[in-house]
């Protein structure tokens, strides 16, 4: 499903190259839940980043179902981003003035014409989702109403709404305590198993990676 070649990322600071990938190599298979784990710095997150089609790497390439995401013009890797990849990141980012349904529906509002897609279908399916999630009762309420682990159920259901390819996690626990982190990970973990969705998982922490299917570990830019 998602295939990585030869991928490097070197950041220039004035005369100096910051090497932060170094030739990776991966391949994500359709229904796996895939954690990737490595130290702080280790260059996890812009990895992710690369394969989500959020950040060109300097050299290699990313295939989504043999597409090549950065042969594309931006216009159409982001309709491919919208409709194909979902995001779940450590700090949530929903939009402080919208309610959890608003956050919900914003992917879905976001599709071009291409897809037909109106604001009733994207209100319904959000409801539905958030439903699911135990935040029936919140569907009003702003992010700054919510505690951490809804505000992340409503992050993880923003990711769903346009039903995606792939699930894309970066520390998705990481600023929850131990109680909230493990329901968000007992969510992500079943989206995998009942829905067939694919999880590709970033994190340091080596117990929540033996969740997965498999573990790839990342040290100094490297697969090792």
């Amino acid at each position: 499903m998602l295939k990585a070649e030869g991928i490097y990322k070197i950041y220039r600071n004035g005369s100096k190259n910051l090497e932060v990938l170094n030739g990776i190599n991966l391949d994500v298979r359709k229904g796996e839940a895939l954690a990737i784990v490595g130290p702080s710095g280790a260059g996890k997150s812009t990895l992710l980043h690369i394969l989500g089609g959020i950040d060109k790497p300097t050299k290699g390439r990313v295939l989504l179902n043999k597409t090549d995401l950065y042969k594309l013009s931006d216009t159409r890797r982001t309709v491919i981003r919208n409709k194909n990849i979902g995001f779940v990141f450590q700090f949530y980012h929903l939009l402080p003035e919208f309610s959890a349904l608003e956050n919900t529906m914003m992917p879905a509002l976001m599709r071009t014409e291409e897809f037909s897609v109106n604001s009733r279908w994207a209100k319904e399916s959000a409801e539905i989702l958030l439903k699911e999630f135990g935040l029936e009762k919140r569907l009003r309420h702003r992010p700054g109403e919510l505690s951490g682990g809804e505000q992340q159920r409503v992050a993880i259901a923003r990711s769903l709404i346009n039903t995606p390819d792939i699930l894309l996690c970066d520390e998705p626990t990481g600023n929850l305590d131990s109680g909230m982190g493990e329901d968000i990970l007992n969510i992500l973990f079943s989206l995998n198993k009942k829905n067939n969705t694919t999880v590709v998982l970033v994190t340091h922490d080596r117990e929540i990676a033996k969740r997965a299917d498999r573990v790839l570990e990342i040290m100094d830019g490297k697969i090792i």
